[in-house]
């Protein structure tokens, strides 16, 4: 992947680490297209990038994936990068009452979006030139946080999905997986991850990760879990868990 020199689409690219991750893009010489479900994040984002391109788009329904799809190959023909990086975080009690339209909405938005893009865009991406694809996970992907357990399962599931992806597009589109660690954004509400890392920090982590090739980019407790043997995590989970 050649940061200086693509068409980027950005999912969830208005705040967070996906905003981050659009802004080193533009400034390594890429065109950055980013889209997310609020239409003002977006046109926030726009204000201080004018030149970021933005849709709006509700990744949690099919209908709206493919219009997505659609729009970006007609109006960007030359889109070759699809960073996979929306997601929600929720905290759930799984021995309460809960309406399951909620969890089925973070499966939704955190995997199966990612899923049903890949499977739209790859056919695309075979025909351009440096074709990508970076899929955004977590360091919760190796061990969760019993406290967010249907995030940390679809992270668990996008890490074994890039895997596979990697594997079946050898040769063809390079695959890329970035597992943060705790980071400070307003993943899960605001004020939750203020003990992380700065998002700054990480996205410039994530740019030089690019740059030296690496198919998967870890950082601090991200890099320490993916390391880990299996004594180590059940180590690194009671000590989160505990």
């Amino acid at each position: 992947m050649d940061p200086s020199s693509s068409t980027i689409l950005v999912t969830g690219g208005a705040s967070g680490i996906g905003y981050a991750l659009a802004a080193g893009f533009l400034r390594s010489g890429s065109r950055v297209i980013i889209c997310g479900r609020r239409d003002e994040k977006l046109r926030e984002a726009r204000a201080e990038h004018p030149e970021l391109d933005i849709r709006a788009c509700d990744l949690g329904r099919e209908v709206e994936r493919v219009a997505l799809f659609d729009w970006a190959v007609e109006t960007f023909p030359s889109v070759n990068v699809l960073v996979n990086n929306a997601g929600i975080q929720r905290r759930v009690r799984l021995d309460q009452p809960r309406d399951w339209r909620a969890a089925a909405e973070e499966i939704a938005i955190n995997f199966e979006a990612a899923v049903h893009l890949a499977m739209l865009f790859v056919p695309h991406l075979k025909r351009q030139t440096g074709p990508a694809i970076v899929n955004v996970t977590s360091g919760l992907a190796f061990s969760p946080l019993a406290g967010v357990p249907v995030y940390s399962a679809t992270k668990a599931a996008m890490h074994s999905f890039t895997l596979s992806l990697r594997h079946q597009l050898a040769g063809a589109v390079e695959v890329i997986e970035v597992a943060p660690p705790a980071v400070d954004t307003d993943l899960g509400g605001p004020g939750l991850h203020t003990f992380g890392v700065s998002v700054s920090e990480f996205a410039d982590e994530v740019m030089q990760g690019i740059a030296r090739g690496e198919p998967e980019i870890t950082y601090g407790f991200s890099r320490k879990a993916s390391r880990a043997s299996r004594s180590e995590l059940d180590e690194i989970f009671r000590g989160m868990n505990g």
